[in-house]
């Protein structure tokens, strides 16, 4: 039998927004602007709350503070006293739409799940919690070196660039004066040890200096935010408001000094930065040596906080001026690779027209090393465009030979001047089908052929008429010709077969996974064409309450390791590659990717080789990427359509039940009538009073029955018409204690309903409906001979009415469950035929009238109560019609 596919799992809440407020130094009001704002948005009605923040015992702090509600903080060891640090996990159960916290580089101290306290905050977000938080310019990593530098200290407590990066940041800023004086006020906090360091931290100059990085700092985030609305609106123009760099590297060595300066300039500019590498025709005829070199190239660009990228492109020119364009660069850094002057007269300057063809961009040119380092030779098997193997030469030769031949037997008929033109045959061919160096050997043996057998004097090499040497040179130039028109038109062709192929391995791949004919059989063709086509191991794994499951594997595999299965848990609870080749988990040999689609992760796909290499080329990830999300479509299409299936039985279901309930409406309800109508004529003429009523309560019971299960189904088909009107809730509640009377037999009805309360907007009907299953729960579940109580009250924000019992009350913790259909907590021992939905019922009409219902368990005296809250919304006040 076939197993269906498990569902995904839930979707993850939507990340919290994490804002920084920045300051240059302790003491620029960082704490108290970001209370400030808290204070703002819990009197704007968020729930807003305090994890941490440190007062220092200032008296305006500590106010601001005590008006709102904090978390209690965990306690942690100090070095001479106990330290109270931010308790994650109940941040995390309180779930407050915003949470406040100071020191956002801070280090935990103790048995803490994080290290920093920025990593606390990462989780906070990923929970869904927006979070406030304070941050000195000096706690940033990238700015370390030039903080110390400035302040003759250096701070322990960084935190990544990227932090600052994903965050909206307000500066909070006052002059350095100020400050000084704020200092010398004792109003700046600032920890003993660092005392030695002030006549340098809080001087002019240096304060000065810290408030220009900070200013700097916030702008390049205000200027990133800026570029990724001019690119969503697709606006022309660099937009200058910043700087921002772009680096071109290549394969060749020497690239990573080019990325380092980068580094450097960026650094002095105070810019963003990102390195390309242009991706030709040529780079799909790289060894393993050259692509490990632009691996390395990238990762250092990452390791040193720029951007990486990869553009394919016909040529480096056209592919980095549009790379350049679209990412509003305003300086771009190339290298000047030593070439030979013959090299560049063949091929042209890259530099010279990127300069002359980027208007408004500054060209930075860095001197690199030649293509070939002590150490580090060039990868020979490689065979460039351009360059002609011994079949090329072979053959060049060949045609040359057979054209010799051919003009030696009609050389009468041609004349010197038609054999000259027979030699540009082997040299067109040559060029075309092998290559640049290939025509250039055929036009070179051309020349000395023609030379050789047909110009005078035969049988030598040299030439004694000068109108000769030009029929050689035209052999050579067409050669050269030539061979460059015949590689750019092999790269294109190339670069079009390369695309022909992935799109054909798509369509392929989609039709395979839609002739499939049930999920078995689906996933079992997903392992084996990402198998087949990067000729890797493939395994599809989903998601299960006991772990990573494997469902289809190429080859077959009984099951993964720990290693395996954690990197494989990692990728279906985060949605992010893991294994060898990534960031995450690089011990394991499996590298997975998540299949995510509208709905979440749905499943990882894991691939690995059986000699150890990373599964995956850098330029098959597009592909790969492609796939797995055709995979994913497939898979969700084959959920919804397992749920589509489960909604008709849904429906066919319905349709029954209402089916069945217009059934019991009709002949159930008559005859109930029928039977009532009978014993009420009976009582009047005959005295035998016991068997009667017995036959009315088992009808009244019976009926009541059959009126609960039709409202539940109005309730869950949401057809309740709800017709509000001013109500006295006196006469409402005697009115329903009147049709109670025979479920309230032997207990006394308590009222505390005051004479004075006001009219309420509501349902009548619905509302009787709403007391009436009240009351009767109460007289069937209350001890015999207790008395129900009925008290309305008066509050602030509404009213609350509420109908106790006295008698077992609900089971702890499960008041909640009392309102589902066919609940029934309190034991079937005092049941008396309930079904269950009356307090169903209760909830669905008093939700329809906007007002809420709760219960809860009564200790002195025990049984339970059913409070009904109306809010003041829905109260009528004097002179209201």
């Amino acid at each position: 039998m076939n197993e269906p596919i498990s569902p995904p799992r839930p979707a993850l809440p939507s990340r919290g927004r994490l804002k920084v407020f920045l300051g240059a130094a302790p003491g620029v009001g960082k704490t108290y602007e970001m209370l400030t704002e808290g204070v703002a948005r819990r009197r704007d009605g968020a729930d807003v709350v305090i994890g941490l923040v440190e007062t220092h015992g200032r008296p305006e702090l500590d106010r601001m503070a005590r008006t709102l509600p904090a978390v209690p903080r965990r306690a942690g060891p100090g070095p001479a006293f106990p330290l109270t640090e931010l308790d994650l996990d109940g941040v995390l159960a309180r779930r407050p739409a915003l949470v406040l916290i100071d020191a956002l580089a801070h280090a935990n101290l103790g048995e803490a799940r994080h290290a920093r306290r920025y990593q606390d905050v990462e989780e906070l977000l990923a929970a869904g919690i927006d979070v406030h938080a304070t941050l000195n310019i000096q706690h940033l990593e990238s700015l370390n070196d030039v903080v110390a530098a400035l302040t003759h200290v250096r701070v322990a407590d960084t935190l990544p660039d990227r932090i600052l990066e994903s965050a909206e940041i307000e500066v909070v800023d006052i002059p350095p004066d100020e400050l000084i004086e704020r200092l010398h006020a004792g109003k700046v906090h600032v920890p003993h040890e660092a005392t030695r360091a002030l006549a340098h931290a809080f001087s002019k100059s240096t304060l000065s200096a810290l408030r220009e990085l900070a200013l700097r700092r916030a702008a390049q985030t205000v200027d990133t935010q800026m570029l990724d609305y001019v690119r969503a609106h697709a606006l022309a123009g660099n937009w200058a408001g910043g700087e921002r760099i772009v680096v071109a590297v290549s394969e060749q060595p020497g690239c990573d000094g080019l990325v380092r300066a980068t580094k450097r300039l960026a650094d002095a500019l105070h810019a963003s930065w990102t390195a390309v590498h242009i991706e030709t025709p040529r780079a799909r005829t790289f060894g393993d040596a050259e692509r490990a070199r632009i691996a390395a190239v990238l990762n250092l660009a990452t390791q040193l906080g720029g951007a990486v990228a990869s553009v394919p492109a016909d040529s480096v020119l056209p592919g980095l001026k549009a790379f350049a364009a679209d990412a509003r660069a305003t300086q771009l850094v190339v290298g000047k690779s030593a070439r030979s002057r013959w090299f560049e007269l063949r091929h042209g300057s890259v530099v010279d027209r990127l300069v002359r063809d980027t208007p408004g961009v500054a060209v930075h040119v860095l001197p690199m090393i030649g293509p070939i380092q002590p150490g580090a030779p060039r990868d020979r098997t490689a065979v460039s465009p351009g360059t002609a193997g011994r079949h090329g030469i072979l053959w060049a030769t060949m045609m040359v030979i057979a054209v010799t031949a051919l003009a030696k037997a009609i050389y009468t008929v041609l004349g010197i001047g038609n054999t000259a033109l027979l030699y540009l045959l082997p040299v067109m061919v040559a060029a075309s089908l092998h290559g640049r160096r290939a025509g250039l050997y055929s036009g070179l043996l051309s020349s000395m052929a023609y030379n050789f057998f047909f110009l005078p004097p035969t049988g030598t090499l040299s030439v004694s008429n000068p109108e000769n040497v030009v029929t050689i040179l035209v052999l050579l130039s067409v050669a050269v010709a030539t061979s460059q028109l015949a590689a750019r038109v092999r790269a294109q062709a190339d670069m079009a077969a390369s695309s022909a192929r992935q799109n054909a391995a798509l369509a392929g791949f989609l039709h395979r996974l839609n002739a499939s004919g049930n999920d078995e059989e689906v996933m079992q063709a997903i392992c084996g064409e990402i198998g087949c086509l990067f000729d890797v191991r493939a395994a599809l794994l989903l998601p299960s309450p006991d772990g990573p499951r494997l469902r289809a594997a190429v080859p077959p595999e009984d099951e993964l390791d720990y290693i395996e299965a954690t990197a494989a848990q990692w990728v279906l609870d985060k949605g992010q590659p893991a294994g060898r080749g990534s960031d995450t988990l690089t011990a394991s040999d499996w590298l997975f990717y998540p299949l995510k689609a509208g709905r979440g992760v749905l499943g990882a796909v894991g691939i690995a080789r059986d000699d150890g290499r990373t599964p995956v080329r850098s330029d098959q990830i597009a592909l790969l990427t492609g796939l797995l999300d055709q995979a994913a479509l497939v898979l969700e299409r084959m959920l919804l359509e397992s749920e589509m299936r489960d909604v008709a039985q849904l429906k066919e279901r319905d349709r029954l039940r209402a089916a069945l309930l217009s059934s019991v409406s009709h002949d159930l309800r008559t005859p109930i009538t029928a039977i009532l109508a009978a014993a009420s004529e009976l009582r009047i003429v005959t005295d035998r009073d016991t068997a009667i009523g017995t036959i009315e309560d088992e009808a009244r019971r019976l009926n009541r029955f059959v009126a609960n299960l039709l409202d539940m189904a109005r309730v869950e088909a949401g057809a309740l018409v709800v017709t509000a009107e001013p109500t006295d809730l006196t006469d409402a509640i005697g009115s329903a204690v009147h049709d109670t009377r025979r479920a309230l037999t032997g207990r006394p009805v308590v009222l505390a309903v005051p004479a004075d309360l006001p009219l309420v907007r509501l349902d009548p009907q619905l509302f009787h409906h709403v007391l009436i299953n009240l009351l009767d729960n109460a007289g069937r579940y209350g001890d015999p001979g207790t008395a129900v109580t009925i008290q309305a009250e008066r509050l602030p924000d509404g009213l609350v009415l509420s109908i106790m019992d006295e008698g077992p009350g609900l089971p702890p913790g499960r008041e909640v469950e009392a309102f589902e259909t066919f609940a029934r907590l309190r034991g079937s021992d005092r049941a008396q035929g309930g079904t269950g939905l009356g307090l169903a019922i209760v909830k669905g009409f008093v939700d329809a009238m906007g007002m809420t219902v709760a219960a809860s368990t009564r200790i002195d005296p025990a049984g339970a109560r059913f409070s009904v809250a109306m809010p003041d919304t829905l109260l009528v006040r004097g002179g209201e019609a």
